[in-house]
């Protein structure tokens, strides 16, 4: 474990900066009608003036972001970047009104929700299905729990493995959540809302500047909100205070921290019968479980320095450090079986998980622009170094104090029988980890002509877990150092439009998307791989409105199948691959018309089997061949507007053994707008406005979410 601790002890040291660091000083808006391009560290801001230079090399008109950093580690336009990506803008996050992560990620091509065992946020990317893919300002915010809307800017939704971007993990892609941050403009507001099944909000954003050198802003939010689903109801409040202090004209300090909870009854949704989900049109609130036992409740403290400098050699250093606190648990009874053929009996089952995790990274960048051979380079190297540690404990839940399992009639399925947990030591964690990561990073970009760009990069991670158990104190350990290439070229034969290629490479440890408790059989086990090729194509109609499609072609290796022969080790033989397409729309079609969206084809299939039911030939679960999502807003006057959402999924399978069918479905969503007066906007959003009956996502074949019923939510905005 040398590795973790010299990664500890490097840790405090890697953001006690000489005197230089930071970013320029706090931009200021770029006015509507006003100047026809701004620049920032040499990026052009081009078109109508129409646009919002943000944090983290963020530019934005409307529901289009033209440009960011977290892509590249440099400021770099969406349309010169050989990558396929979404982001949604803080415009579009308000005027749509969903306050969980995943309800926002539905209008993102390729991107399905998953149930996540109704504790936590997960994602199916590209076919790949992940818990612990989830960033904040580039650096991993991997526990799980449900996260909120009310200090984001944006979310930056980044597909394809990017191992050089982000370290380890990120198959299909990363989410990536970039915080409002003390920009130095005056900001007044209180958003105050409330609708049906006794929800109600209020959040605040205030910043302003105490001199023209130390600027503050500070976001909260306080939720206490009811469900459709029966006994449902969550309790969560954060508050997140910065400040950036700009110590020179180069140098500049960030200081960020977040307190945030959430507690919430844990649902895990119905069971099937016949391989469907057990009678849904009749079940879309019923609740399988004890109300009394279901709880899940996660208390975070996020702590962030972010210094920029840049050096009169023109070299840029971008570095920041985080430490992150969490406290999580969970226990539930959930349906463990499916609804028997007589509709008679369904069986409950029960456990408790305590995931509690602190998390302290360092990511540090280098970047140098300079002209060598007549072709200009944008360099960048940098190192990460992480330290993750935590417990895994879980405990199995007994009825009466005795029985695993209870049978219930699934016409009554509340069940109010006392239920004791308790860690059986076999198969129940009981672990106490720790993860060591240290990274070293190299990326060029290079503008050979003014119609061809090559982006070529390698990363090398050295990765050291050990578990251990606190049953007997047997520790097991692995250590892997992992190289993952990239490489890209841009065409464009046109200014505005772009055609792109790329290759990359990501790898997933044996420790998992979630480090934890540790076999013997996994620590033989070698890093899944994800290998992406991709191509595509980037044209701005307009410089308000961008159209994107992209095809790809991403193999998923050494999959893990129980080994029939060695009880506890696996033969890395699994494989899967997804091929698809996806097109994207986003900006002002016209001045009063502006659309986010578009459609993904998705054939993710299982090509050598991981288990004796996941088997070659099988559909990756939760996956549709062929989902849409648009959302439309149309300015009719101007005090008036109106949202008209639209989504559609043809049918999935709740998992990968493809043996309950879950069926397609489309929905329309409606937003009204009117502005009272300068200070003041109403808005009212309708989900579901027809009242289909549906089914949302799943975890597994007996755990399936049905989709909600209409649902009415009002807000007001008020700016003063």
């Amino acid at each position: 474990m040398a590795v973790s601790a010299l990664a500890a002890a490097l840790l405090a040291g890697t953001c006690i900066a000489s005197p230089g660091w930071a970013q320029p000083a706090a931009v200021q808006p770029l006015i509507p009608g006003g100047a026809a391009s701004a620049t920032l560290d040499e990026l052009s801001v081009v078109g109508d003036g129409r646009g919002i230079l943000g944090p983290r090399g963020g530019v934005t008109v409307g529901y289009l972001t033209k440009a960011t950093r977290s892509a590249t580690k440099t400021d770099t336009p969406l349309i010169d970047t050989p990558q396929a990506v979404t982001i949604i803008p803080q415009q579009q996050i308000r005027d749509q009104n969903f306050q969980n992560l995943a309800d926002q990620l539905r209008y993102v091509p390729g991107v399905i929700p998953a149930q996540g065992e109704g504790n936590r946020d997960q994602v199916v990317i590209r076919g790949q299905n992940t818990n612990a893919d989830f960033f904040v300002n580039g650096i991993r915010d991997d526990v799980q729990y449900f996260r909120d809307l009310y200090n984001i800017e944006r979310v930056e939704v980044l597909k394809g493995p990017d191992s050089l971007i982000f370290g380890r993990g990120g198959g299909g892609g990363i989410i990536n959540r970039v915080l409002k941050e003390a920009d130095g403009l005056r900001v007044r507001e209180i958003v105050a809302g409330g609708g049906q099944f006794g929800a109600k909000r209020v959040a605040v954003d205030v910043g302003d500047r105490f001199s023209d050198g130390a600027f503050f802003r500070l976001n909260g939010m306080a939720e206490d909100s009811g469900t459709f689903r029966q006994f449902g109801e969550l309790t969560r409040y954060g508050i997140n205070p910065t400040m950036t202090f700009v110590i020179d004209p180069a140098t500049t300090l960030r200081v960020s921290y977040e307190y945030f909870h959430d507690d919430r009854v844990v649902d895990r949704g119905i069971p099937s019968q016949f391989g469907r989900a057990y009678d849904y049109r009749r079940n879309r609130a019923t609740f399988f479980g004890n109300p009394d036992v279901n709880r899940a409740q996660v208390d975070a403290h996020i702590a962030t320095v972010a210094l920029d400098h840049r050096f009169d050699s023109g070299v840029e250093l971008h570095s920041q450090l985080r430490f992150a606190d969490y406290e999580k648990f969970y226990r539930n009874v959930y349906p463990s079986s499916a609804v028997n053929a007589a509709g008679t009996a369904v069986s409950l089952g029960a456990y408790r998980n305590d995931t509690n995790r602190t998390n302290t990274f360092s990511q540090n960048d280098f970047v140098y622009k300079t002209v060598i051979a007549g072709m200009k380079h944008t360099l960048l190297a940098g190192f990460e170094l992480g330290y993750q540690e935590g417990i895994a404990f879980r405990q199995s839940g007994f009825f009466n104090n005795v029985a695993p399992s209870i049978v219930v009639n699934p016409l009554a399925p509340v069940s109010r029988v006392p239920v004791t947990f308790r860690n059986n030591g076999t198969s129940d964690a009981n672990a106490r980890y720790d993860l060591g990561l240290a990274a070293l990073y190299a990326q060029d970009q290079i503008e050979v002509t003014d119609w061809l760009q090559i982006l070529g990069g390698l990363r090398y991670d050295h990765f050291d877990f050990a578990s251990r158990s606190r049953n007997n104190g047997v520790e097991t350990a692995r250590i892997d150092d992992l190289v993952s290439p990239r490489a890209g070229i841009v065409l464009k034969p046109l200014p505005n439009l772009a055609f792109y290629g790329s290759y990359s490479v990501s790898y997933l440890p044996s420790a998992g998307d979630q480090v934890g408790i540790f076999s013997t059989g996994l620590a033989f086990a070698e890093p899944e791989g994800f290998e992406n090729k991709e191509i595509g194509v980037k044209y701005d109609v307009t410089p308000d409105f961008q159209l994107t499609a992209a095809a790809y072609d991403l193999d998923r290796t050494n999959q893990r199948l129980p080994d029939p022969n060695n009880a506890g080790f696996f033969l890395l033989t699994g494989r899967t691959n997804a091929k698809g397409v996806e097109i994207g729309a986003n900006g002002y079609v016209t001045d009063w018309w502006q659309i986010a969206g578009g459609y993904s084809f998705t054939d993710a299939k299982i090509e050598s089997a991981t288990s004796t039911t996941i088997v070659a030939g099988n559909r990756v679960g939760l996956v549709p061949f062929n989902a849409v999502s648009l959302w439309n807003k149309f300015e009719l006057t101007r005090e008036f507007s109106i949202g008209i959402g639209y989504l559609y999924q043809g049918h999935t399978f709740a998992s990968s053994d493809n043996a309950v069918r879950l069926p397609g479905y489309s929905r329309f969503d409606l937003g009204l707008f009117y502005t009272l007066n300068e200070w003041a906007r109403a808005q009212v959003n309708i989900e579901n406005v027809f009242d289909r009956n549906y089914i949302y996502t799943a975890t597994n074949n007996n755990q399936i979410s049905p989709g909600a019923p209409r649902t009415i939510r009002a807000q007001i905005v008020v700016r003063f």
